[in-house]
């Protein structure tokens, strides 16, 4: 068994963390720990009353060091970065759920702050296994994927080959509530939320330069992504909606075989997808369709599970040298 540790317990992907690394075959949760420690895993998620009731520490790089190989951390951005170049500095392996370690050290600095760990960027390997899994497994660093981008680039992806030169991405992406995290907003008051639905930060939201970096490091192609997200009146789910211009027309369905086929955590749609289906998994599903050479593609993933904390636990499998399906949720919360 691999001893594990989670930093940042408290919000909605900290529970999914504990959840799935408590039933993991290969990982042992020994450590769980916040910003102010002093309760129980129970007490701060009390939907785990009589399932796990292990104490809750306050966050301390050096007490994880010295009893868990790899930490996970469900940290605000700019707050993670400091903590994981303690626990890289005393030889733990980090998963890290923020932004800090995703981006380019002048992109990063761009759109969010001074990097404070910039001897260790470079060595961070971005989580989107489809596309990253060889240097994943030699990876001590794992910059977790955010489930914008996750659904975003898994349906786009493929066919950037394909991209009329010189023409612009456009994403509508929608996601539920949870997306937002615990704390309260005006957004996510229910009074706003509840049988209402609004775009927020359209064209400037700080995933889409992400979303162009992935795909310029990947295929050396620079275009302009118009990234649009949208808060839905539900908890759990992400729809994400892709609109490209292609040089020619093809079979989009044939193209998203082709590349996923092999694909544990990747499901090719023949009708349009749902976020339904996949709550509650790690599972992507994604459809395609053409229209001359106008191509739409939809995606939708669990935004908590995919787009956070079960995606991260396949990277520390990856990692750690396991099948990357271990411990990995597939059952969706259906009906």
């Amino acid at each position: 068994m691999i001893p594990v540790a989670i930093i940042g317990a408290s919000g909605y992907t900290g529970l999914e963390l504990v959840k799935i690394l408590f039933q993991h075959p290969e990982f042992e949760l020994v450590y769980v720990a916040t910003s102010e420690g002093e309760t129980t895993v129970d007490g701060l998620h009390p939907s785990l009353k009589d399932v796990v009731s292990m104490p809750v520490e306050k966050a301390d790089a050096a007490a994880v060091a010295d009893v868990a190989q790899i930490a996970f951390l469900a940290l605000p951005h700019k707050t993670a970065m400091g903590f994981a170049r303690e626990l890289l500095e005393r030889g733990v392996k980090v998963v890290d759920l923020s932004a800090d370690y995703r981006l380019k050290l002048g992109t990063y600095e761009a759109h969010y702050c001074p990097h404070e760990d910039t001897a260790h960027l470079p060595e961070a390997v971005y989580g989107l296994p489809e596309f990253y899994r060889e240097a994943l497994k030699e990876s001590r660093l794992v910059a977790n994927p955010g489930c914008y981008p996750t659904a975003s680039l898994l349906g786009l992806l493929p066919f950037v080959p394909y991209i009329k030169a010189d023409t612009p991405i456009f994403i509508d992406a929608k996601s539920g509530v949870s997306g937002a995290g615990k704390k309260l907003s005006a957004t996510t008051h229910y009074v706003t939320i509840n049988e209402n639905i609004f775009a927020y930060n359209p064209i400037k939201h700080l995933h889409a330069p992400e979303i162009a970096e992935k795909i310029d490091d990947l295929f050396l192609t620079q275009v302009q992504v118009n990234f649009v997200p949208h808060l839905l009146p539900v908890t759990r789910g992400m729809l994400c909606s892709v609109y490209m211009q292609l040089e020619n027309e093809l079979d989009p369905i044939e193209v998203l075989n082709d590349l996923y086929k092999d694909e544990p955590f990747v499901r090719v749609r023949t009708e349009p997808v749902d976020i339904k289906s996949v709550a509650g998994t790690n599972f992507c599903d994604i459809y395609a369709t053409m229209n001359g050479t106008s191509l739409f593609v939809s995606s939708a993933i669990d935004n908590l599970l995919r787009g956070a904390s079960s995606q991260a636990v396949v990277n520390a499998n990856i990692v750690s040298g396991f099948d990357e399906r271990l411990g990995i949720p597939k059952f969706a919360y259906v009906p």
